[in-house]
């Protein structure tokens, strides 16, 4: 029993399984289909409306075609507007062109009548000439026969005597129009000089010098002069080992001075520093590790300056070895006057000045760049700068011109060449003018007093002053123990005296002064 009502109640809940899924099923569809109309539902609004927005595109794509051809109709006719009126204009010109060709041919049809009737008057009165010139000759030739029966001598005797008369004439009138000639070339030449060289040092613009014996190493705070100064002195004391230079460190506040009188080794030290400061890590391995590094980049950089210095003055084929000689000249000085910017400058004065004379600009600026290269050997010589100059020039395959202007700017060679004095004239410009170059107080003064020294040894002296930072001497001399002629004479051997027992750039004026004074005085 127990088992039959298991199976029975196994089969009402198999029988209850089936009929809930038969119930679940329609559920499903009538869900399904309610979804499926809902559906179509939107669909035809989606549709409806897409199609209204279709239809409202299409009318605004019309309206824009519609304007766009409108615009395009009205540049089309503009065009041809335009069009019309060139060729109107064209035809305009035409017409005035043919009229003026009328013109023209009718204006020359009256000039080809005009010189055809010149032509022939001209015929005719060549022709009336030649009859006169006949008759003319003919009255000459028994004139001079006439003459010749009067005085008694022939027409070539005549002439003969003429011309030795003449000929004693004109050799008086040539000598003093020689003479004269002379005279004027003088002064025209000693204008033309003064004007070219002026004009030549007014177009030239220059810088004074700089004192440049220390550099200012400028510091962020004071705490960093320890980390340089290091514990008893060794960093400091690497430094100036590696790079030659002496370091200050005094009370100024965020400074150090480094001196040297070689700026490639001053250049070096800063530059070491500055990396060392800005690295943080100070001690003497690192220290020459930088240093190398440095010199390094401080040739490769004198190569560039080489290279941007020839190519600013226009100056090619220049040797390389050349190219670098210049480039260190930037790290050299003469009297307190960069040697670069004193040669950049002579350059150019060069230039100009052979440009006014007729020669060759650009080998001139050749040779005023390099003729200060001897000032720059890498080892110490006793060969004059000139000199070695010449010599590198030479060595280097520069033309004979430029050599020679190297070596003779300074007369240590004979002057072969045009460029030569040139160069001269141009180095004396730029290293005399006041405030080119500097020298230091105390060397100054003294030459200034060596100069009026050198004028009181002279007897008949009475005064004398050292004028135009030692470019003039002016001497004032007594009337009565100095004749005019004494004392023409006597500035002629102070200027030997200066020359033979003084050094200085440029030159030295010597002006002697002599007057005659009558004083009275009216009571």
């Amino acid at each position: 029993m127990e088992i039959l009502s298991i199976v029975i109640g196994v089969i009402a809940l198999i029988i209850g399984l089936a009929i809930g899924f038969v119930i679940s099923k329609n559920l499903e569809k009538n869900k399904a289909d309610s979804v499926v109309k809902e559906a179509e539902k939107e669909a035809k609004s989606i549709i409806k409306e897409a199609t209204a927005a279709g239809e409202s595109k299409k009318k605004d794509k019309i309206l824009q075609a519609k304007e766009k051809f409108i615009e395009l109709k009205a540049e089309h006719e503009k065009v041809i507007l335009s069009r019309d009126k060139k060729i109107a204009d064209a035809e305009k010109r035409t017409r005035d062109k043919e009229s003026q060709v009328s013109s023209e041919l009718a204006k020359n049809k009256k000039l080809n009548k005009d010189l055809d009737e010149k032509v022939r008057d001209y015929n005719y009165r060549n022709e009336y000439l030649e009859k006169k010139q006949e008759e003319i000759d003919k009255l000459l030739e028994s004139k001079v026969k006439q003459l010749e029966v009067i005085s008694g001598l022939s027409a070539e005797e005549a002439k003969e005597q003429l011309v030795e008369s003449l000929k004693e004439s004109a050799k008086t009138d040539a000598m003093a129009l020689i003479q004269d000639t002379i005279e004027e070339a003088k002064l025209t030449a000693q204008q033309e000089a003064k004007k070219i060289i002026i004009n030549t040092i007014q177009r030239i613009g220059t810088e004074e010098a700089v004192e440049n014996c220390v550099s200012v190493f400028n510091l962020e705070s004071d705490d960093v002069k320890g980390r340089i100064i290091g514990r008893e002195g060794r960093n400091i004391r690497a430094i100036e080992a590696a790079t030659g230079v002496e370091i200050i460190v005094d009370d100024t506040p965020e400074a150090i001075i480094l001196s040297c009188f070689d700026s490639v080794r001053r250049e070096v030290a800063r530059l070491s520093l500055h990396k060392l400061v800005t690295d943080g890590r100070i001690h003497p391995a690192r220290i020459e590790e930088v240093v190398k590094k440095t010199r390094k980049q401080i040739d490769e950089e004198i190569i560039d300056i080489g290279k941007r210095t020839v190519i600013d003055l226009g100056i090619h084929g220049l040797h390389p070895e050349l190219i670098k000689t210049v480039g260190r000249m930037k790290y050299r000085s003469s009297y307190g006057q960069n040697l670069l910017q004193h040669s950049r400058e002579v350059a150019k004065l060069c230039g100009t000045m052979a440009a006014e004379l007729g020669l060759n600009p650009k080998l001139a600026k050749r040779a005023g760049l390099l003729h200060d290269i001897g000032k720059v050997p890498e080892t110490e010589t006793e060969v004059p700068h000139a000199i070695l100059g010449m010599q590198w020039a030479e060595k280097y395959g520069e033309k004979e011109e430029v050599c020679n202007a190297i070596g003779a700017h300074h007369d240590e060679v004979e002057m072969t060449s045009l460029l030569s004095p040139i160069i001269q004239v141009c180095d004396a410009i730029s290293g005399a003018r006041p405030g080119a170059r500097r020298q230091v107080l105390d060397s100054y003064i003294q030459r200034l007093k060596d100069l009026e020294d050198i004028a009181f040894g002279f007897g008949g002296v009475k005064k004398a002053y050292a004028i135009q930072a030692g470019r003039e001497l002016r001497v004032i001399v007594e009337s009565e123990k100095v004749s005019d002629d004494k004392a023409n004479n006597l500035s002629f051997e102070i200027s030997q005296k200066i020359q033979t027992d003084m050094t200085y750039p440029g030159q030295v004026k010597v002006t002697v002064i002599r007057e005659t004074r009558a004083v009275n005085i009216a009571k």
